[in-house]
């Protein structure tokens, strides 16, 4: 059966901080070619229904970790700290495969990016999931642990903040409409990229509950991943909307 080789989660939780690293070298001044940054020349590629590309995007992030507990002999159950985490992981992508894509009214998505997409997902879903089911190691009462409550109290906030922040931009636009319109209401009147602010906090918090390299090499990959994107979509919509709120920041309130 499948061992903890720690060796393996320091090199696959470090070759993700460099890839945090490359995602922002990329990003940071050209955003990511797909949805309102997509180049009109670049339509006619080849492309998935924006449904049908979240849902494969995003599901072996969810089956891996899932894989991973089938595989563990005996099936790993205790501590309760540990298994709160794993839930908490899977918990996010069951949302983000099985719910969040049927409702979603985004633009078709390129192959290209739907491809790095889901190697992206299986590779972090199996870091997380082997990390957290073959070598955490949690003393019985770490659910009581300033680390394990923070960083659940934040998880729950950004979750919550990123769910209420998609159903707010999915009600911008009328079945069938692709036309981008200025989000209002919820930390939208604070940020502009209030859906990416929820999922960045979500993942801190994770990182914290957690306390563990590879969940925080996940919290740093979003933040130079997503926070990018928040800055860029920032930019479009002062460009695109003569009275678009000059108060909003990009990501951070008040302060970016």
């Amino acid at each position: 059966s499948m061992q903890c080789l720690p060796g393996l989660v320091l090199a696959l939780s470090s070759l993700l901080g460099a890839l945090a690293l490359l995602q922002l070298s990329l990003y940071l001044r050209v955003p990511s070619r797909y949805g309102k940054h997509e180049e009109r020349l670049c339509r006619a590629r080849g492309r998935l229904p924006a449904r049908c590309a979240w849902f494969l995007q995003e599901l072996p992030s969810f089956l891996v970790p899932a894989l991973l507990l089938a595989l563990r002999s005996p099936p790993r159950l205790e501590p309760l700290g540990c298994r709160l985490l794993c839930c908490l992981f899977c918990w996010h992508y069951f949302y983000r495969t099985f719910i969040y894509p049927f409702f979603t009214r985004g633009r078709p998505f390129p192959l290209q990016l739907l491809f790095f997409g889901m190697l992206f997902c299986i590779y972090n879903g199996f870091l997380q999931g082997y990390y957290l089911i073959y070598c955490a190691e949690y003393p019985n009462d770490w659910c009581t642990d300033i680390r394990f409550t923070s960083g659940l109290l934040l998880f729950l906030l950004g979750m919550g903040i990123n769910i209420h922040s998609d159903l707010l931009l999915r009600q911008l636009r009328k079945p069938g409409e692709v036309t981008y319109k200025i989000p209002q209401g919820g930390l939208f009147t604070y940020v502009s990229g209030a859906n990416y602010f929820g999922e960045i906090v979500e993942w801190f918090g994770f990182a914290i509950a957690t306390w563990s390299l590879p969940a925080f090499a996940f919290a740093f990959f979003t933040l130079c991943c997503i926070g990018p994107r928040a800055y860029h979509h920032h930019r479009y919509y002062l460009k695109t909307f003569t009275d678009y709120p000059k108060s909003r920041k990009a990501l951070i309130p008040f302060v970016f």
